[in-house]
């Protein structure tokens, strides 16, 4: 009898251990998840492979610098005269490569997510070309992500656990690197391997988000030297230093999961990963300075793709402080972040200018893609409806500049649609090197569009496609196809640039044309994707998380 009450004892106290440990599960996972991260060494120099102590004698070709920004919303710079809280965090750096360059009044992301808009990018392709279809994430982010709702959410989002069969082996391991199997083939040629043709110092920094597998990584795919992380996301400082200032989103699935699985760390070409020395955007930008000052006697191709402003919300005590006038907490962080970002963008343009180089330096400033709405702020992506995820302009249409002595004129202002896939064949236009012939590349040179060189528009349709999720630009008539929700919406960007009447039902033969564009677009030019989305998930159009759902409200299902 005493034995059944002991056992009965330990029983009940499993029980209650049980029920605290669900209550507390976020905590729990956490707690676990962070006990995973991988070691990270203390911060060491980097030295930065020093080119020759005098220019070479002739023509040198122009400089590339390419500043690619994480999450920027359309209305978070003050070039457009908005800016984050009213203008409230001015971005002047920024808007002056706009200012003293072209800006493209239409601009588009490759994509809607960070990873497959990258590829586009480096390859001036579309990702779905080649498979690069999907953002890599880590199974227990899609996990998470594709079971974990809002708060009294009317949509919820799903999780397809029979899918993980279909992915690449070791992709879905219990383990920090195992996402970066999911990878950009080595077999693509990226702007690096094309620029070294023709005796361009190649340099990374930042976020990489193309892959770690064999021949993927940036030391593989032309780059001379990385500096930054692969995956797709860092730590700015230690949640508890005491030089930053956090924001965190209790009913974003995604912030919970950044917060418990993200390193502190960079990689140099490869090493083990150590600390960065301060807040990463200001370290990422002050490597920056010193490698331009190292190659200020050869031609060099900068990549700059800090994680600014991706989440998690961290900014620098010292920009917080400076914006006491930004009262809600959360918008403060952000425009700290952007006010930060603006400030290492100006760093690099004062670098170019101290040795003497930004007479010859093409450089060019753009976002992956629109503001996220699952950080709560409402006006990210003003005037534009939509969010990142999603292909209203919102989610696509991109601050993109373009600034070179000389070859712009100063003020210029594009409006015909031009995209992401663009920047590799302007890029290579502008060093006189010869693109790939072996495969069809998408993006063109604008360069002779924005000197009056080239007549008409640089595309007449552009393509986008995350799963059952499709979208054709074609003219000024865009058409988005959910698949999954069996319906499609159906703008005239030309007299309706942000979204608002929505015409299929008005106009069914151009609604029927464009989708045979996407049917024959997904036939013959578009490959089946190197691993299956594991999620669908709503994104509401007209109001960020963190706002109850009501029931008749816009959405699109986000396949990844």
């Amino acid at each position: 009898m005493k034995l059944w009450r002991i056992l009965g004892v330990v029983l009940a106290v499993l029980l209650v251990a049980l029920g605290v440990a669900w209550m507390n599960r976020a905590t729990v996972l956490s707690m676990i998840a962070k006990s995973r991260l991988p070691h990270v060494e203390p911060n060491r120099p980097v030295v930065w492979a020093e080119g020759p102590p005098t220019p070479a004698a002739g023509d040198r070709p122009p400089n590339v610098v390419f500043i690619l920004a994480d999450d920027l919303g359309y209305n978070d710079i003050t070039f457009n005269g908005g800016g984050v809280a009213n203008g409230a965090a001015p971005t002047p750096n920024i808007d002056s490569i706009g200012h003293q360059g072209v800006s493209f009044a239409n601009g588009y992301a490759g994509n809607a997510t960070c990873a497959p808009s990258r590829a586009a990018i480096m390859t001036g392709r579309y990702p779905t070309r080649f498979g690069f279809e999907f953002t890599p994430a880590p199974v227990a982010f899609e996990r998470m992500v594709g079971t974990e709702a809002e708060p009294g959410a009317i949509v919820k989002p799903k999780f397809f656990k029979d899918r993980l069969a279909d992915m690449p082996p070791g992709s879905t391991a219990a383990t920090s690197g195992a996402v970066n199997v999911l990878s950009v083939p080595g077999s693509e040629i990226t702007i690096a391997e094309v620029l070294k043709t023709r005796g361009y110092h190649t340099l990374h920094f930042g976020k990489w988000h193309l892959g770690g597998k064999a021949g993927s990584r940036p030391e593989q795919q032309g780059f001379d030297e990385s500096l930054g992380f692969i995956s797709g996301a860092s730590m700015y400082l230690p949640e508890k230093d005491k030089g930053v200032v956090n924001a965190k989103q209790p009913w974003d699935p995604i912030d919970r999961f950044l917060w418990s699985n993200l390193p502190y760390q960079v990689q140099y070409n490869g090493s083990p990963m150590f600390a960065p020395r301060g807040y990463m955007t200001d370290y990422l930008a002050d490597e920056a300075v010193k490698a331009i000052h190292a190659n200020r006697n050869r031609p060099f191709f900068i990549y700059f793709a800090p994680n600014a402003i991706h989440t998690p919300l961290q900014a620098k005590k010292e920009d917080y402080d400076a914006l006491p006038g930004i009262k809600d907490h959360r918008l403060r962080v952000y425009g700290a972040m952007a006010r930060n970002l603006d400030a290492n963008v100006g760093k690099i343009l004062k670098a170019l200018k101290d040795e003497g180089l930004d007479g010859n330096t093409l450089v060019i400033f753009t976002s992956d893609n629109g503001g996220a709405g699952y950080i709560g702020l409402p006006d990210v992506n003003k005037p534009y409806r939509g969010w990142k995820s999603t292909f209203f302009e919102g989610g696509i249409h991109a601050p993109f500049f373009m600034r070179w002595p000389g070859a712009i004129q100063p003020g210029t202002r594009y409006a015909y649609p031009v995209g992401h896939v663009d920047i590799f064949a302007t890029a290579a236009a502008a060093a006189k090197a010869a693109t790939p012939t072996d495969r069809k590349i998408d993006g063109v040179d604008l360069l002779p569009f924005v000197q009056g060189k080239a007549q008409g528009r640089p595309h007449q349709t552009l393509f986008w496609r995350s799963g059952q999720y499709k979208v054709v630009l074609d003219g000024d008539w865009k058409l988005q196809s959910s698949e999954a929700q069996k319906k499609v919406w159906l703008y005239n960007l030309a007299a309706d640039p942000t979204e608002r009447v929505e015409l299929s039902k008005a106009e069914p033969a151009r609604t029927q044309a464009m989708l045979a564009l996407l049917k024959a677009q997904d036939a013959n030019e578009n490959v089946k994707p190197m691993w299956p989305s594991l999620l669908q998930g709503p994104i509401f159009i007209d109001h960020p998380s963190g706002v109850p759902q009501k029931k008749g409200e816009e959405y699109i299902l986000w396949d990844n």
